[in-house]
């Protein structure tokens, strides 16, 4: 595995651990209600959904370049429409006049079990985060480095919630992030929109000459 390659897998489960999303908002929420410890043992529960749904992402991305480049081709197309799609969106969110969620009383641990296991977005933006970060190196995806390429992941999700961790209960964080949320929203939007820009880069060429 090179280096770039390992980065890469690091950069693609940091990412998609950190970029706000419900989960996110959750942990925020709660935290700011309970304290430091119960968002930690949230995000220790939601961890488990993060671990189940980027080892099917990555068993899908790797399946694809094995079966052939046009199979990973037509999965980077999708996924960078996919993404380009939620970057319009998040550019283009309005503030919400709602409150964001508190989370349950008790039990943030198995709260966040079922919060990671049963979220629809999580494998779809998996796949389409690991895809475009993934396909300028897709020629070096095989089998026999899933397990590292699983591992590798995780350790970026557990770099990210060692952030979010550091960062939530303290209501002086939540003050500001409510208070820039739309503008975090529009950025991380932004970025959806470089990624998908990457991956339809990389992707779209293969098919032209795929059917040239």
């Amino acid at each position: 595995m090179t280096p770039s390659l390992l980065m890469a897998v690091l950069a693609s489960g940091f990412i998609y651990g950190i970029t706000p999303g419900p989960g996110v908002l959750a942990v925020f929420g709660i935290g700011a209600a309970r304290g430091r410890r119960a968002g930690a043992g949230f995000l220790c529960g939601h961890l488990l959904g993060d671990v189940v749904w980027c080892s099917t992402a990555l068993i899908a991305i790797v399946g694809a370049r094995e079966i052939g480049s046009t199979a990973f081709d037509v999965l980077g197309v999708l996924s960078g429409l996919y993404l380009f799609w939620l970057g319009l969106r998040a550019i283009r969110a309005r503030r919400s006049s709602a409150e964001t969620p508190q989370g349950p009383a008790r039990q943030p641990f198995w709260h966040g079990i079922l919060f990671g296991l049963t979220n629809p977005k999580a494998y779809p933006v998996a796949v389409a985060t690991f895809t475009a970060l993934l396909s300028s190196r897709a020629e070096l995806l095989h089998w026999s480095m899933l397990p590292w390429l699983i591992a590798l992941s995780f350790v970026g999700g557990l770099l990210a919630y060692a952030i979010l961790i550091g960062i939530v209960g303290a209501r002086q964080v939540r003050t500001v992030y409510q208070r820039h949320e739309l503008l975090i929203t529009r950025l991380c939007g932004v970025m959806f929109i470089g990624f998908a820009i990457n991956a339809l880069a990389h992707a779209l060429p293969g098919l032209v000459t795929n059917k040239a």
